[in-house]
Order: C-alpha cells, then sequence, then structure tokens
C-alpha cells in the first residue's frame, strides 16, 4: 500500500473518530431544547459533555491540519468550493464554545436562556451542514481541469447532500439520546431512553434511504457490508436501549456511525473528491496527495503522537465516568 493510500485511511479514521466523539456533544446540544424541561436538567446535560466536548473538537482539527498536509489540493478543492458552508460551521462552533463558557458567569435569566439557545442552534447547524458536505463529496461537484470548484453554493443544496444533511443531524441525535441516558440518572434517564426509541426510528427512515442510495450511486461488495453493519448496528442500539442496557446502546450507536462514515470513504477511494464535469478532472490520493517524502515525515509524526492524545482523551473519559442528575446540581435555580 502506497503511503497516499495510508493517509487516505488515517484521514477516515480521523473524521470517523470526530463524527463519533463530536457527534453525540452535538445530540446532547440539541437535547437541551428537546428533553430538557428546567434550568437545572438544561445544566445536567450541559455538565455530561462539559469536561470531553473541547477534547473532541480536536479529532476536527487533526482532521483537517492533515488534510492539509497529505492531499493539499483536497483541501484547497474543499476549502474554497464549500467556504461558506464550512464558514458557517466554524463560527457556530465558536459561539457554541463561547456559550458554554458564558453561560453561567451570570445569575439572569435572559442571559441563560440566550445562551442555552445558542448551544441549541450551534449544535444543529454542524450536525446538519457535516452531512451536506460530506453528501457532496461523495457524490462529486463541479471541479474543472485546473482542479478548481466552479460550481455555486446553490449546486451543494442538492436532493443527495440534504438527504445526507437529514442523516447526520437524526443519527447525531440519536447518538446524543442514548449517551445522555448512559450518563444520567433518575427521571431524565427514563425520558432520555424513550425519546431515544422515537429519535432512532425517526433515524432509520432517511439513513436507510441514503445508504441505499450511496450503494446504489457507488457501492461495492465492501460499501455492502459496511452498509449492513450500518443498519445492523442501529436496530440492536434500539433493542439495547429498550433493554436499559445503555452502555451497549451507546457504543452500538457509535457503531453505526462508524460503519457509515466508512461506507462512505469506501465509496469514495480512490477518488478523494470527485469531478461531475469530466471524471478525469476528479481529485484522487495521486494527483492530490503531498510528496512521498512528506507523507513520510508525517507518518513518524503521527505514530509518535497519536497514542499520546488517544491516551489522554482516554483518561479524561474514565475520571468523568460518573453518571450525574439534578440532585449533583448544586443551585438548581440558576
Amino acid at each position: 500500500m502506497e503511503l497516499h493510500d495510508v493517509w487516505f485511511v488515517l484521514i477516515a479514521v480521523l473524521w470517523t473518530g470526530y463524527f463519533f466523539l463530536e457527534g453525540f456533544d452535538f445530540g446532547v446540544g440539541i437535547l437541551t431544547r428537546l428533553l430538557a424541561r428546567n434550568r437545572a436538567e438544561k445544566r445536567v446535560l450541559i455538565n455530561t459533555i462539559g469536561p470531553v466536548w473541547d477534547g473532541n473538537e480536536v479529532w476536527l482539527l487533526t482532521a483537517g491540519g492533515a488534510t492539509f498536509a497529505a492531499f493539499p489540493e483536497w483541501y484547497a478543492t474543499l476549502f474554497s468550493g464549500f467556504y461558506l458552508p464550512l464558514l458557517v460551521i466554524l463560527v457556530c462552533l465558536i459561539v457554541r464554545g463561547v456559550a458554554f463558557e458564558y453561560r453561567a458567569k451570570r445569575p439572569e435569566e435572559n442571559w441563560q436562556r440566550n445562551w442555552e439557545t445558542a448551544i441549541f442552534w450551534t449544535s444543529l447547524i454542524p450536525a446538519f451542514l457535516w452531512g451536506v458536505a460530506f453528501g457532496n463529496i461523495v457524490r462529486g461537484v463541479k471541479i474543472d481541469a485546473e482542479f478548481e470548484y466552479v460550481g455555486s453554493f446553490w449546486d451543494l443544496l442538492n436532493p443527495y447532500a440534504l438527504l445526507g444533511g437529514l442523516v447526520t443531524l437524526t443519527l447525531f441525535t440519536f447518538h446524543g439520546t442514548v449517551f445522555t441516558a448512559l450518563k444520567t440518572v433518575g427521571e431524565i434517564r427514563d425520558r432520555a431512553r424513550g425519546l431515544a426509541l422515537r429519535v432512532g426510528l425517526v433515524t432509520a427512515a432517511p439513513a436507510g434511504a441514503f445508504l441505499l442510495w450511496t450503494q446504489a450511486r457507488d457501492g461495492d461488495g465492501a460499501s455492502l457490508g459496511a452498509l449492513v453493519v450500518a443498519v445492523a448496528a442501529l436496530v440492536a442500539a434500539l433493542l439495547a436501549n429498550q433493554a436499559g442496557r445503555e452502555g451497549w446502546a451507546f457504543a452500538l450507536s457509535g457503531v453505526t456511525i462508524v460503519a457509515a462514515v466508512a461506507m462512505l470513504f469506501l465509496t469514495l477511494f480512490p477518488n478523494v473528491m470527485p469531478s461531475t464535469l469530466d471524471a478525469d478532472w476528479s481529485l484522487t490520493v495521486t494527483n492530490a496527495s503531498s510528496s512521498p517524502y512528506t507523507l513520510k515525515i508525517m507518518t513518524w509524526l503521527a505514530v509518535i503522537a497519536t497514542p499520546v492524545v488517544l491516551v489522554y482523551q482516554g483518561w479524561t473519559y474514565w475520571v468523568f465516568r460518573k453518571r450525574i442528575g439534578t440532585q449533583h446540581i448544586a443551585d438548581p435555580v440558576h
């Protein structure tokens, strides 16, 4: 296997890790309006992801940095063509981080309510837009012979990509709901389990349609296997949730995300960004990659740094593994 193939796989792993981890904290942010009934419950939800949300975003930074270094042509075309949606995502992530930090700085009702509203929308919008972005990457966009995007913003809002956005929105919400059931106690835990069933059933229809559409367009035997795993894991997650096995439900919802993202990258390879104008103008792992020497240096750096990051993040989750409830909130009024 060539180094550019290795780095395609590594970037796929980074995006998979990002969607697995950031997926549930996007979902929790959405649940601050769908599940929480009062200020104390909103604080419980925010506290479940408080120690980890910023660490989850490291995966996005690493995926973007790895793409820039390993596949500069891919990075340039992607960020120039998808400039507006990616800018919206970036602004949402910035505002979301500020909202987590500033929400409790003042006790006034309007102050806290406005920041909680910001958390909801800045979780929902990126959850949708990431699906739209990856739907367009897999489907292909208008790239010319100079590897430049020549389409418009409206070309990105096609039915396939919009369906992809609906899938990530509902799937991340389901992932966040089973995470909430895993991390909380009391009434909010019971309601999270009930909501997880409803959200999971809602997720099944667009997810099944999107994955089948993807398989029909570009699929092969490997992508079909990933599709089967994704569907089976979603069904198993719903069953585990109904049985009160929150740990299994969360793990299986994560497997659903991993399998779905793997399927997208399997159908994409060896392209990294197909051209809908001419197949010869598509960006591939070969024509979009850096030099072999650059990839070799990056590989050694990754071998050294990756285990450190994984151990540190795993330790963080272990330290903050306990369940919480409204009884752990010191002042439920504010």
